[in-house]
């Protein structure tokens, strides 16, 4: 079943139909008023599909009289050259919406299809893959669910829901301890991640409160080392994410180091559109 669907969903729709439409389709006028169609869209290329419910509120919100008949559901595995959906109503409207919601489609698309394609190198490992904020401004939501929709996780949706104590954080309180110690006395009841770059900085974070360690740029060895001193510790277990200079074809040879998670800030923000047309049948 596809994860739940973000709250700002109509919202971003709404912006991007009028980004796109203005003061309105001087094109589409071509079309006469009552001209009715039928379109396919199809994928031009293998993909995980996502986006359905973007392209759907597109033509929700340009003309109600459109509908829009799914073969595939977010998250399926999809063939080049597959019908994904059909498109039925005033042809004015299909073509006027057509670039918005092929726009969502394609992105989403391609996040999924990202996400989904370092999913299935660590299967078979403990390891689960993660986003970051490293997000497109303005579909963060939107590409969040993607991820979801290709077998990842979501790491903080932002600044508001956990705390991630980097460097710069740790240099300006003093050390990896005090940042800790003070995260936990700031915001008792959310998760705290602490990012350390050596093995010193480990051990220092394996006897503070973090719920879980970041390893920002470890070698392999460096990394199977942190898994033996995690491990070996007694009392809370911290899960451990390894971050930096990870890409598929190095994520295998990470995740059989026995880390919890690797975060991949490429999924969302090296986006490839996945191809898809829309043509009038």
């Amino acid at each position: 079943m596809p994860p739940t669907l973000p709250a700002d969903l109509a919202t971003v729709v709404s912006r991007a139909i009028a980004e796109d439409l203005g003061d309105g389709d001087l094109t589409a006028e071509l079309i006469g008023r009552y001209t009715s169609a039928n379109a396919h869209v199809v994928a031009r290329e293998p993909a995980a599909l996502c986006g359905r419910a973007w392209f759907d509120e597109t033509f929700r919100q340009l003309d109600r009289r459109v509908s829009v008949a799914w073969r595939f559901a977010d998250g399926d595995a999809i063939a080049a050259d597959s019908i994904v959906c059909e498109v039925r109503g005033p042809a004015r409207s299909i073509v006027t919406g057509e670039r918005t919601a092929l726009n969502f489609l394609q992105t989403l698309s391609g996040t999924a299809t990202a996400t989904r394609s370092l999913v299935d190198i660590v299967t078979g490992t403990r390891t689960r893959i993660l986003d970051t904020r490293k997000t497109l401004p303005g579909l963060r939501l939107a590409q969040k669910y993607a991820v979801r929709c290709g077998g990842g996780e979501n790491h903080r949706i932002g600044l508001f829901d956990a705390v991630l104590i980097k460097e710069n954080h740790i240099a300006a309180v003093g050390s990896v301890t005090a940042a800790v110690a003070a995260a936990r006395r700031q915001s008792p009841n959310v998760m705290i991640e602490v990012e350390v770059e050596s093995l010193d900085e480990l051990r220092e974070a394996l006897l503070t409160d973090a719920d879980r360690i970041m390893l920002d740029d470890f070698t392999l060895d460096a990394m199977r080392e942190a898994v033996k001193l995690r491990d070996a510790k007694t009392g809370k277990r911290q899960e451990l994410e390894a971050s930096g200079s990870v890409n598929a074809a190095t994520l295998r040879a990470v995740a059989e180091t026995g880390v919890d998670f690797v975060s991949i800030g490429a999924i969302t923000k090296h986006v490839r559109a996945i191809d898809f047309s829309m043509r009038f049948v």
